[in-house]
């Protein structure tokens, strides 16, 4: 074979793999740049896999823990129909099974709350009971900057301005669960089930998975939520709505003093004791705001004199807060 045939052969094999390369690439970006599949494949392996699904498919749970509470753990999960990130809630109904009724009222409650649209209450999308692996799971939506208490660690220098908003909001969660038909007690209000849109300042009420709803006596008596949160009168499993109240008003402790309310025990013991004998957090004493504290010892008033939400919303207090009507329709962003 002479020279130029050598020559010849090598341009054509050199344009035949850049040829090929051209078309090659053409295909895979082509390919890069369809939609999504609802179903991934599976052996891609730049996806992140799901540990596993809701019964329709279109929910799926990765591993990544969000939050964890008494009875329940709150995982990263992603909408695969909507294409936005999602909360997936599961409680352990081993917690209940000396108690059937109750987990079937539990469900029951938790599939009502999806029918509840406010914007300070997180959005519940699905609930469903797993038989297999015994637990009750439910999506609901999740906010930009995680929770109240978190927040709230992070940014520690806040006006009280923008600690009046956020208090603000928080009510109007609560009189809405508590004007809504039937009415309905959260139980287990603290600053970690209250979550921020960091961007906006929206503050959202969560963790309604455990909330009771009542008839017209507005009368619950199951014992649940956080200890240093729990009004007097639902240790004794006979409360209303206002031991919501109660609890808010930790919460504005808690956000006023970056302290958690009775943070001086050291055990549930302690802090049941000091609570039902009226004994006041430690907290409470840095709050050095007469009209702050003031305030805060209405939310935590015998239960005749606690006012409810609606009443607070018309306290002096927020005389100077004026709503963002702007923020009225937006949703937490993903």
């Amino acid at each position: 074979m002479t020279i130029k045939s050598v020559t010849s052969l090598s341009s054509f094999s050199l344009w035949t793999f850049v040829t090929f390369s051209s078309l090659f690439f053409r295909v895979k970006q082509s390919v890069f740049f369809m939609m999504p599949s609802v179903n991934p494949d599976p052996s891609d392996k730049d996806s992140e896999p799901f540990v596993e699904t809701d019964p329709t498919g279109r929910y799926g749970r990765y591993s990544e823990l969000l939050g964890c509470g008494a009875v329940k753990k709150v995982y990263r999960a992603f909408d695969q129909e909507e294409g936005i990130e999602v909360a997936w809630n599961q409680v352990k109904l081993r917690n209940f099974c000396d108690d059937p009724a109750m987990v079937d009222r539990l469900y029951s409650e938790v599939r009502l709350l999806r029918s509840l649209t406010n914007k300070n209450i997180i959005a519940l999308y699905s609930v469903w009971r797993d038989e297999q692996r015994n637990t009750l799971n439910f999506i609901t939506e999740v906010c930009t900057s995680g929770n109240l208490r978190e927040y709230r660690k992070k940014h520690r220098h806040v006006s009280m301005k923008a600690l009046k908003k956020w208090s603000k909001q928080i009510l109007k969660g609560l009189n809405y669960l508590h004007t809504h038909e039937p009415c309905i007690i959260h139980r287990d209000l603290n600053c970690s089930n209250v979550f921020v849109n960091g961007n906006t300042g929206q503050v959202k009420i969560g963790d309604l998975g455990l909330a009771a709803i009542v008839g017209k006596n507005h009368c619950a008596h199951s014992i649940l939520g956080t200890p240093e949160f729990m009004a007097p009168e639902l240790y004794d499993e006979d409360y209303t709505e206002l031991v919501d109240i109660y609890s808010f008003g930790m919460c504005v402790i808690e956000m006023v003093t970056l302290e958690i309310p009775y943070s001086e025990c050291d055990n549930v013991a302690k802090i049941y004791k000091k609570v039902s004998s009226g004994v006041r957090p430690a907290a409470l004493n840095k709050v050095k705001d007469p009209e702050v504290k003031a305030f805060i010892e209405r939310c935590l008033a015998q239960p005749r004199a606690r006012p409810s939400a609606a009443e607070l919303l018309k306290d002096p207090f927020f005389e100077e807060i004026v709503d963002d009507d702007e923020n009225d329709d937006s949703a937490c962003s993903y």
